[in-house]
């Protein structure tokens, strides 16, 4: 089955716009490593919308630890929060409904807890009721990792983020730097390596990586009922996929609130707007990382580039043998 995936990523009809590695690994830890271009797993890349699984995973090790909950709303962390109802789970489900977001969040000398007072005023006259809308919005994050931040005592959230590097000794080069390390937004906004990310797929599929029930929360589907306002898969490809906190449900459609036909345990993913796809897929006992940096908004091409070598991917992770 190598041969037919190495075939399939060597199809020159297979169009490969930016520089990119491909690695994969099955659950025995069999891996399949192909690159194009000036690309390797120890290449680093702008993360685009795959920080918001690894920010997710940093904030709930602070529901792990004691520091936070689940039920958490900001105002007893943020004493220029007022609005009720808004929880920790709405905001790394995005549901929260603040979505609208400040110049403020793109800006390195900016500074971040005042940036999310900003977005905290944009939103809280015009928000949705929590719950009733999915916004896939960079706010939701930065409210989050304030609350962190503010629960844990750290000075920042670069110092919560280097706690979670040592504690874990995953992706330790990373760094959320964009658009400043003062500043970071969480949403998008880190620095990895394929590698890094792929260990960090190994530590949620093996399970040490969070405690169980927080696991299973974050790979389970989240959304529950809420309107879909913003979805940036809905538009790219048509697909209306569920989300947990952080990371997509592959779902092929959701059927309906209360219908949806995958849950914790099928493929759950991170595909940002570069391109970069990393994944596990449950059912087939894999993971892998399409890292690469393509123009911004080609999110598209990503998708469309692994879905050309999906089959024989999943066919060589089931079939592979020592």
């Amino acid at each position: 089955m190598r041969n037919a995936l190495d075939a399939a990523v060597e199809d020159p009809s297979i169009t490969k716009d930016s520089d990119l590695t491909l690695a994969l690994e099955t659950a025995d830890g069999y891996r399949f490593v192909y690159t194009h271009g000036d690309s390797s797993l120890e290449t680093s890349y702008e993360s685009a919308s795959t920080s918001k699984w690894v920010a997710a995973s940093v904030i709930l090790e602070q529901v792990d630890r004691g520091v936070l909950k689940l039920s958490d709303e900001p105002s007893a962390y943020l004493p220029f929060w007022k609005a009720p109802g808004v929880t920790l789970a709405h905001l790394l489900s995005f549901t929260s409904g603040f979505s609208k977001e400040p110049l403020c969040l793109n800006l390195p000398n900016a500074d971040f807890a005042e940036c999310v007072e900003r977005a905290y005023q944009a939103n809280v006259d015009v928000a949705p009721p929590p719950g009733s809308a999915f916004d896939y919005s960079s706010v939701h994050l930065q409210i989050a990792g304030l609350m962190a931040v503010r629960a844990s005592g750290a000075a920042d959230f670069g110092e919560l983020f280097a706690a979670w590097q040592a504690r874990t000794g995953l992706f330790p080069q990373a760094a959320f730097d964009l658009p400043s390390r003062s500043n970071p937004r969480l949403a998008g906004g880190m620095h990895w390596t394929g590698a890094e990310y792929l260990a960090f797929l190994r530590a949620i599929y093996d399970g040490k990586l969070l405690e169980a029930q927080t696991r299973a929360a974050m790979l389970s589907n989240q959304r529950g009922d809420a309107m879909v306002v913003s979805s940036p898969v809905l538009d790219a490809n048509g697909q209306d996929w569920a989300y947990g906190f952080g990371n997509w449900l592959e779902c092929p459609t959701a059927l309906g609130p209360d219908s949806f036909d995958c849950d914790a345990g099928h493929r759950n993913s991170s595909p940002g707007a570069y391109g970069a796809y990393p994944f596990i897929d449950f059912d087939r006992r894999y993971l892998g990382i399409l890292a690469r940096q393509g123009e911004l908004g080609t999110f598209r091409d990503g998708d469309a580039l692994f879905g050309v070598v999906a089959a024989d991917a999943a066919r060589w992770a089931t079939l592979c043998e020592p």
